[in-house]
């Protein structure tokens, strides 16, 4: 290999060195304008967010107005599509035939058409409402009870086994029928006992009159004779003692038997009570039957301190049951002179006369005390008033029919009840058998339901 000069190795050095330099101002200029670019194209990418932010916001806002009118056009046409299917003038005319609608048929609801020859049948009465008198009442919530004075609780008074019980729960029995017989061993002593008697007595007499003989023919000392009248009136006296046991025990001498004591009535009445069976054995203070006469009753009701001054004997008082239709009036038999421990409340009592026997003891009344009459302005018959739909109704007479017509009562007395509102002075309306109105309704109603 030919060596290199000395020319040659600065000429090679000094190439080399111009290239270096070259290359190191090549990659500093690229350095600068990659950092120059970077540089300003991170400034364009904030400026083009911001521009993209507020772009967005400029259109949010542009899409929010644009929706707001969209909005308010759906409102226009909302408001404008009710003008459209309800005008003013016709709506209040579309409302006002339905509510003419609604009231005819109402009206025929609330109407019964029956001829009068119906109403007759059905024993329905046409009467005007007007003026009238009521009586003040007041009004309490009593019992019946049976009449303590003509009810017996029926005890043998002698203790046995029953042989026969002929009487039957609920029998209505004369005074003197046989309830029971009850064989006694204590009865066969009693009659015992007066049978002896009887015997001596017979033998004093025999013996008195022996010795009284002698002693008027002077046979016998009057001393035998005396003796003779003590010893009859000795067994007399036992004879009559006798009697009285059995008459105490309800017992008479007896044909059929000595132990055989019958148990009989003490008056007339209904066997309401029975504790005794065939076979039975008794005490002699067991209650085995209770008789009471039903044909007269007692009302009994309880009185506050606050109505004892409106309560008193012999003031009239008017009973009702809401069990049935039946009334009767009575007075006032008692009133209580001391207050209930447990009710603070004074007893009142009414005797009430019940020959059909409808007022049962149990009963549940309503005991209305009169007190003095009061004119009133518009009162109609209580039979008239019913109630349909929790209303008091009374049907008013139109032309072709009957009408339900709402009332507004006051106080009533049991036979009238004043009307408030809802009927004038000369209106006729139905009583009597005024529930046949109500049935008669109920079935119209249902038809036109239907």
């Amino acid at each position: 290999m030919k060596k290199l000069t000395r020319k040659q190795g600065l000429a090679i050095a000094a190439i080399v060195i111009a290239g270096l330099l070259f290359s190191s101002v090549v990659l500093l200029g690229g350095r600068e304008g990659s950092e120059a670019a970077h540089s300003e194209g991170g400034h364009t990418e904030g400026k083009h967010e911001e521009d993209g932010q507020t772009g967005d916001k400029h259109d949010g806002d542009t899409h929010a107005e644009a929706g707001h009118k969209e909005d308010g056009h759906k409102e226009d046409g909302h408001k404008d599509g009710h003008k459209e299917k309800a005008p003013e003038g016709e709506g209040k005319k579309a409302d006002g035939h339905a509510h003419e609608g609604g009231e005819g048929g109402h009206a025929d609801e609330d109407k019964v058409s029956l001829s009068e020859a119906q109403l007759r049948d059905a024993g329905v009465v046409l009467q005007e409402a007007g003026p009238a008198k009521l009586r003040a009442s007041s009004q309490f919530q009593g019992e019946i009870r049976f009449d303590e004075d003509r009810t017996a609780h029926v005890v043998p008074r002698l203790a046995g086994v029953a042989e026969a019980v002929p009487a039957r729960l609920g029998q209505t029995v004369k005074q003197g029928d046989v309830l029971a017989v009850i064989a006694s061993p204590a009865l066969s002593e009693l009659r015992s006992e007066l049978l002896a008697a009887q015997r001596r007595r017979e033998a004093a007499r025999v013996s008195f009159e022996r010795e009284r003989k002698l002693w008027q023919e002077k046979i016998s000392a009057e001393q035998d004779y005396l003796q003779a009248q003590t010893q009859l009136q000795e067994a007399e006296i036992a004879l009559a003692n006798a009697a009285q046991k059995l008459s105490a025990v309800g017992a008479g001498p007896g044909t059929k038997g000595l132990n055989r004591f019958e148990l009989r009535a003490p008056f007339a009445g209904t066997v309401v009570e029975k504790h005794l069976s065939l076979g039975e054995a008794v005490k002699e203070d067991a209650s085995i039957f209770t008789l009471s006469d039903l044909r007269s009753v007692w009302a009994e009701f309880n009185v506050a301190p606050k109505d004892l001054a409106t309560v008193r004997v012999g003031q009239q008082v008017e009973v009702s049951s809401t069990a049935f239709e039946g009334r009767t009036t009575g007075t006032v038999a008692y009133v209580g002179a001391l207050l209930g421990e447990q009710t603070r409340t004074a007893r009142a009592r009414v005797v009430l006369a019940n020959p059909g026997g409808a007022w049962r003891p149990g009963l549940f009344v309503t005991v209305s005390v009169l007190g003095a009459e009061e004119d009133v302005p518009l009162a109609v018959s209580a039979d008239a008033v019913q109630t349909v739909e929790d209303r008091a109704v009374v049907f008013k007479a139109v032309e072709d029919g009957l009408v339900a017509t709402p009332v507004k009562l006051g106080r009533s007395d049991g036979r009238m009840v004043v009307v408030l509102e809802g009927l004038a002075a000369g209106d006729r309306v139905a009583t009597g058998n005024t529930f046949v109105l109500k049935s008669e309704l109920g079935k119209a109603g249902a038809e036109h339901s239907h």
